[in-house]
């Protein structure tokens, strides 16, 4: 964050943008949207006049140089921006000096953009306009030659929108996506306040990001957000979209499905609680999440699974195998699956996706198996962004979760940073592990976390058969749990010094 004065602000009314810029671009000043092919400048140029007209209210002007106004019209109405209807009701105006610019040599002597100009007045007149975006400076600077005539000529369209008492964005065209801010490089010295969008490809996967570059005087928040764009909600940035409070906390219990690690959490999970349950394959993660959905649909209550490593044939056969009927829970309509591979979509927009759900079917309970399967395709930024984002929509509808989480070998629980991360904003932490006794593989349990409650601080054994999981008593002679560095010697010693034998 910088620091800055009092300048009035001016809400874009773009998911999350505005939690980024604390409360909006600065009023009455040019603001400049800098990016590569791809990044999104046009959409965000067109989200800043349409939010402006559905939420606040406020005529916007569109001045195109590139695209044709027919071509924006058609593009925005998948969005569900009727442009040509605001036009007939006098909200939106275009100028669109997009003819013939690609087929104009550049100027030679001195360019006059009085004509253009007078267009822009007129329709910020006409309209009553509060905000005007010009898309792109790249296709009129071509007109010009020589970097002082360009500058001239931006300061001149800078301060002419600053007369009008309009707030702009406007925006240009970057070579890359680390390496300038603008093509030409002056743009950015000559208006007061710079965003980048950034379109680049991390582990296969295009990942679309925005940073406030500068403010002039006013204050913001630094660093690169992640941002998506979505077929319904057009540009969402993620997680800031989702992180107002709910401003409560709630004190009541629910049930695990498991009595005894009821029992070891203090009397069960708070209602709003986060939950993650981290351990090797195997340790029972799957089975821990089924019980909790299956339990909240004997109390009556929705609950949605969201499965990113089996195909929900492969999780209904699974179930049976531990007598839980989830197709007849299913059937009922108090459960829903969604079954997805994490490649098929990115991180954000697997969000989206949940939160859909969470908004259209209204569960009391989330479980997500595994959040693991999302680090093959994600950073380790974007899955704490995707779980920071996510646990702020449970929180605000007190949704029980249950996050699982495995580490990257198949037998130790050593766990990756990311998962230490993520526990660091979860209620609940709960490690499964293996461990090594005397001529056998036995399964341990530990409650590692519990946010405003008291717990269980030991290990105990966790067997599971055709029934279920069942936690029994403490195992003794344990050590080095949390590292998986477990040696034969920690787990068992002679019988006179109080610890289990090989049987236990």
């Amino acid at each position: 964050m910088t620091g800055g004065g009092t300048i009035e602000r001016m809400p874009t009314g773009i998911n999350g943008f505005d939690h980024v810029a604390l409360g909006g671009l600065p009023a009455n000043r040019s603001t400049l949207v800098s990016g590569t092919t791809g990044s999104g400048k046009t959409l965000f140029a067109v989200e800043f006049l349409a939010r402006g007209i559905m939420r606040f209210n406020e005529p916007g002007v569109f001045v195109t140089f590139e695209e044709t106004a027919g071509h924006i019209r058609r593009n925005s109405a998948s969005l569900g921006f009727p442009i040509e209807r605001w036009e007939d009701e006098g909200k939106w105006a275009f100028v669109d000096a997009s003819t013939g610019i690609g087929e104009e040599e550049p100027t030679v002597g001195s360019y006059d953009l009085g004509a253009l100009v007078a267009r822009i007045q007129h329709a910020v007149r006409q309209t009553g306009a509060r905000r005007v975006a010009l898309d792109s400076l790249g296709a009129i600077f071509t007109r010009f030659t020589g970097v002082e005539t360009i500058r001239h000529e931006l300061v001149r369209i800078a301060s002419i929108l600053e007369t009008l008492g309009v707030t702009s964005m406007l925006t240009a065209e970057r070579p890359a996506e680390y390496d300038g801010v603008t093509r030409y490089g002056v743009e950015q010295f000559v208006l007061d306040n710079v965003i980048i969008l950034r379109n680049v490809l991390r582990q296969g996967r295009r990942n679309r990001t925005v940073e406030i570059v500068k403010f002039r005087g006013a204050p913001h928040r630094s660093g690169e957000w992640l941002f998506t764009i979505d077929p319904q909600d057009g540009i969402v940035v993620v997680p800031l979209a989702f992180l107002a409070s709910s401003g409560r906390a709630s004190s009541d219990r629910v049930s695990s499905g498991n009595t005894e690690l009821d029992e070891m959490c203090g009397g069960g999970f708070y209602r709003d609680a986060v939950v993650l349950m981290s351990g090797p394959t195997g340790t029972g993660k799957t089975l821990a999440g089924l019980r909790f959905a299956a339990t909240a649909f004997d109390a009556g209550e929705r609950s949605l699974f969201c499965t990113f490593d089996e195909t929900r044939e492969q999780l209904f056969r699974n179930a049976d195998g531990w007598g839980l009927d989830i197709r007849s829970m299913q059937a009922s309509g108090l459960l829903r699956v969604i079954s997805d591979y994490p490649e098929v979509a990115s991180p954000e927009d697997h969000f989206l996706q949940l939160r859909r759900a969470i908004e259209e079917f209204g569960p009391r309970r989330l479980v997500i198996d595994t959040l693991s399967a999302l680090e093959r395709v994600v950073t380790p930024r974007a899955l704490l962004d995707f779980v920071i984002a996510l646990g702020a929509v449970l929180r605000q509808n007190e949704i029980t979760t249950l996050l699982t989480a495995r580490p990257t070998g198949r037998i130790m629980a050593t766990g990756t940073p990311t998962t230490a991360e993520i526990a660091g904003f979860t209620d609940v932490w709960v490690l499964l592990q293996y461990v090594e006794r005397i001529g056998e593989i036995q399964r341990a349990i530990t409650v590692l976390q519990t946010r405003g409650s008291a717990h269980d601080q030991g290990i105990r054994q966790v067997t599971i058969d055709g029934t279920g999981m069942h936690i029994g008593e403490p195992l003794r002679g344990i050590s080095r749990i949390l590292t998986g560095d477990i040696s034969p010697a920690t787990l068992w010693t002679s019988g006179s010094e109080g610890t289990e034998g090989p049987s236990g």
